[in-house]
């Protein structure tokens, strides 16, 4: 499938690009982003401590098990706070 991937903040700086688009056959986001990691140095340094992302499927907020299933869009941010 094809996916539209969204980067933010420092994942954007050490992957060195704020969006791509990507075939992928990854069923979950886990698997997503264990996939990307094997791409490249930049996307292992952005994912080497998954507990500091966050993960957005289609502009909603969910976990790492989630389903790529019909998911056209994928955004990974840090974790945001409010004031």
């Amino acid at each position: 499938m094809k996916l539209n991937l969204l980067y933010f903040a420092w994942l954007r700086e050490r992957i060195g690009r704020g969006q791509e688009i990507i075939e992928t056959d990854a069923e979950t986001v886990t698997e997503l982003i264990a996939e990307l990691i094997l791409r490249d140095p930049g996307y292992a340094a952005a994912f080497e401590d998954i507990s500091s992302v966050r993960v957005a499927v289609d502009q909603n907020l969910v976990d790492f098990s989630t389903s790529l299933a019909s998911v056209r869009e994928v955004a990974f941010f840090p974790p945001m706070t409010g004031g």
